[in-house]
This record gives C-alpha cells, structure tokens and sequence, in this order.
C-alpha cells in the first residue's frame, strides 16, 4: 500500500488545431510535497475531433483519474484555460450544454480530496503539459 501525499499538482492543458479540429490533452501529475516536486504520472493523447474548451475540460479529468493512483490530502489543479477553472470553482456557470456532462465528471472527481486548490495559470507557467499536447498532436 502506498503512503498518503500531503499535495499532489495536476498541470492539465488541452488543445485543438482548428476549433473544433484534431485535439490531444496533456496533464502531468506531481508529488508537490517533495523539494523539488516529483513527477509520478504524465498523459500526452489525441482525443479526435474537439473544440478547444472540450480539450481542457478532458485534460483535467485525465489528469485527475490519473492523480487518484497516488492518494492525497489535497489536490492542487493548474491549467491555462481561465474558462475551466472558473467553470470549476463555481464563479461562472456552465453555460454549453456539451461542456455540462465534461464539468459534472470534473467535479465528481474532485470529491475524491479533501482539499482541492484550482488555479489558473499562464502558459508559461504550464510547459510540460503544453509540451505533451503538442507531441500528441505531432504524432498523429
């Protein structure tokens, strides 16, 4: 049995070339409670044809099933889509009826912590998970 972390971080990224176009989602999961943070899960796949705000929303829920493999505390998520992560927090609704079921299966894994950060970031700020959108889209 594996130990309980303090912290994991999810850095999630989607993205589509054309909106919809050919889409792949990009997350990686980390150990924040180590110095530095220790990479335990990564998910870089084509997910077909998508819109863009589809993409993130997938990129999230991958890299939060993939983030239940390695138990935790908390749960802090970081993506670049403000959309997502204000969807997410409740602070704007939910307003494309595709985007509802992508939110609903977001917010059931969520429970899975007892603490959860959501944060938007800048995509500078999101590299690896950037990264593994684009070799999932180049590898197609």
């Amino acid at each position: 049995m594996s130990a309980i972390r303090e912290v994991v971080a999810v850095y999630t990224d989607g993205g589509a070339r054309g909106n919809p176009g050919p889409a792949a989602i990009g997350a990686v999961v980390l150990d924040a409670s180590t110095d530095p943070p220790t990479r335990l899960a990564t998910v870089s796949e084509r997910i077909g044809i998508a819109t863009s705000n589809v993409a993130e929303y997938r990129a999230v829920i991958a890299g939060l099933e993939a983030a239940l493999a390695f138990p935790s505390h908390a749960v802090r998520v970081r993506a670049d889509s403000m959309l997502v992560i204000r969807q997410l927090e409740g602070v704007w609704k939910v307003k494309k009826e595709h985007l509802r079921p992508l939110h609903a299966r977001a917010r059931e894994l969520l429970e899975a912590w007892a603490e959860v950060d959501l944060a938007h970031v800048r995509r500078e700020q999101n590299v690896d998970a950037d990264l593994l959108v684009n070799a999932a889209l180049d590898a197609g």
